[in-house]
């Protein structure tokens, strides 16, 4: 476990080394990486080639050389005109790309050499892997691979990759009747984008034909057992052939590429109906007795876990306190004037000690919150995270400061009532949220830890956790941070902590809206509260990273439970 999270750390690391690196040099300011994704602030970039990813495995030379192909694509490609551009075909889409992303590359400064030799780098470890996961045993795949291989030799006017060269040298024959024209077209246009379109579009239909009258010699038998290795040899060696351009990229939460210019996206979030909404104390739904098992399950569990609060619990003060005044200290000799001290001073001239300064010390000054997803996929991890918020809030109140643990969840599968009244008025479109919200307060920043432990233990009963829509909860989560923290001062900390394993999940609500109708309102909420500064909200990803959703957040691994180490990294994403 602690060499996946060390794994997790370093490609976390990497990814923001590169994200400063194509800041600096496309001059793109709010550039950063969500699961796995460049971004542009929160709107996700377009897949602009398969080579910009490289693998998990790959060294920081690879990483590197993607920075530098993102920057150069960024600064030097007009996104528009290569949209309206782009063809349909997937085929020929996926070779357009890659012309257009060689073309950038070629124009690499000279007075940057370093540049030129990361992409070279990518390029070349790119192009093994594909070759050694058995793509090229394909016709399709040998032929994607010559053509990226040729192309880019003479746009770039670098050497073919040496190992692959003899795999390609039959295609590369057969190919330079249908394109070598368009080849010196790509060279010489480089560097006007209009202009090299045209020959790129040919290159691209040129190939895209060619593979499919491959495809119609070929005999249903024949493509079935072809097409079935294709659908394998990309996952061999762990490679994958890129071509999803609308989907998601590699890794991480699925997302809409446009939050907003999509054709099925709505114009707001709605709501059809909050009759059938509830917020619950989470220890009603718990039978007396069997809350009580759950608390010493729950007590036995900790004790085993060997955790040290003690240790929590000052961490916790040094990165949430701040200094507070704490009255008056008179007699000293610098500061602010004590006019009691005036009488002294004219008595005595030389006398010094007429001053008076604040006197201070640390003060936790904040309330934390959990927000926990009770979602289906969730209840796997009912023990490990009671014991995390558990923990926790007693170390809050330890250090002194407000704790609120909460839940969300549905009353019932597939949308319950408010589906149901749905069908009976004609089944409106687009009608919005559809599932009967339920939220869950295990614990209140009011209520100290001692009074909340048994209602904490409730997280153990399996019966609430359903689906869940989490835009919504966040916003209800922030307000009572808002509200509890209202009395407390401007510079009270708000820290909402939201642990999940995916994203928003109600079945009716996915079914009668576009698909990414709830995602998109988690992403407004979290970005709301960011951007105001009100409430700092932090994801904790169970086995998932939700950087698409939350700018600051974490992966953990509880399957073996937590133990001091997974407090150590939710207390650094504090810090």
């Amino acid at each position: 476990m602690d060499t996946t999270r060390a794994a997790v750390r370093h490609h976390q690391r990497v990814q923001e080394l590169c994200a400063a690196a194509v800041r600096a040099l496309s001059g793109v300011p709010d550039l950063n990486f969500r699961g796995d994704r460049p971004h542009r602030g929160r709107r996700p970039l377009p897949v602009f080639a398969p080579h910009l990813y490289p693998r998990a495995q790959d060294n920081f030379g690879s990483f590197r050389g993607a920075a530098d192909g993102l920057a150069l694509r960024l600064t030097h490609s007009d996104q528009e005109l290569h949209r309206r551009l782009c063809p349909a075909d997937r085929t020929a889409r996926l070779v357009f790309e890659m012309l257009e992303q060689f073309r950038t590359e070629s124009l690499a400064p000279a007075h940057l050499p370093g540049m030129e030799r990361n992409l070279r780098h990518l390029h070349e470890q790119w192009s093994l892997a594909f070759h050694h996961s058995g793509l090229t045993e394909t016709a399709s795949g040998l032929l994607l691979h010559t053509v990226a291989q040729v192309c880019r030799a003479r746009i770039t006017g670098r050497p073919v990759v040496e190992e692959t060269e003899g795999a390609i040298e039959v295609t590369r024959g057969a190919l330079a009747p249908v394109i070598g024209r368009e080849l010196a077209g790509l060279r010489r246009d480089r560097g006007d984008q209009a202009r090299f379109a045209v020959h790129a579009l040919a290159v691209a239909h040129a190939v895209a034909r060619m593979t499919a009258s491959a495809e119609a010699t070929t005999s249903r038998e024949g493509r079935a057992e072809r097409d079935e290795d294709e659908r394998s040899a990309p996952s061999r060696n762990g490679f994958t052939l890129l071509t999803e351009f609308d989907d998601a990229g590699p890794g991480g939460a699925e997302l809409p590429l446009h939050s907003r210019d999509s054709g099925d996206c709505d114009d707001g979030y709605r709501i059809f109906t909050t009759a059938y909404d509830r917020q619950r104390r989470a220890g009603t739904l718990v039978r007396p007795a069997a809350l009580s098992d759950y608390r010493e399950r729950l007590d036995r569990r900790i004790a085993s876990q060997g955790i040290n609060v003690g240790r929590i619990t000052r961490e916790l003060t040094a990165r949430l306190a701040a200094p507070a005044p704490r009255g008056w200290d008179g007699a000293q000799e610098e500061g602010y004037i004590d006019g009691r001290m005036l009488a002294r001073l004219i008595s005595s001239p030389t006398e010094q000690r007429v001053f008076r300064a604040e006197r201070t010390r640390p003060a936790t000054d904040a309330t934390v919150t959990f927000l926990i997803d009770c979602s289906g996929s969730m209840k796997e991890y009912g023990e490990s995270l009671a014991l995390l918020v558990d923990v926790f809030a007693r170390a809050l109140d330890r250090a002194e400061a407000r704790c609120e643990i909460l839940g969300f969840t549905t009353g019932a599968w597939n949308g319950g009532r408010a589906r149901r009244d749905w069908l009976r008025a004609g089944r409106p479109s687009r009608p919005g949220r559809l599932g009967e919200q339920c939220h869950l307060v295990f614990k209140d920043a009011a209520t100290p830890w001692r009074a909340a432990r048994r209602d904490i233990a409730a997280l153990l009963k399996p019966d609430p956790f359903r689906e869940g829509v989490d835009g919504e909860a966040v916003a209800w989560a922030a307000r009572r941070a808002q509200g509890a923290a209202a009395e407390r001062g401007p510079g009270h900390r708000r820290l909402l902590f939201v642990v999940s394993d995916g994203g928003p999940m109600d079945t009716a609500t996915q079914l009668a809206n576009d698909r990414h109708f709830l995602d998109r309102h988690l992403q407004d909420v979290v970005a709301q509260y960011e951007q105001s500064g009100a409430v700092e909200i932090f994801g904790v990803g169970l086995g998932l990273d939700l950087s698409p959703y939350y700018r600051r957040s974490l992966v953990l691994d509880l399957s073996q439970g937590p133990d001091n180490s997974v407090f150590r990294d939710i207390l650094d994403l504090i810090g």
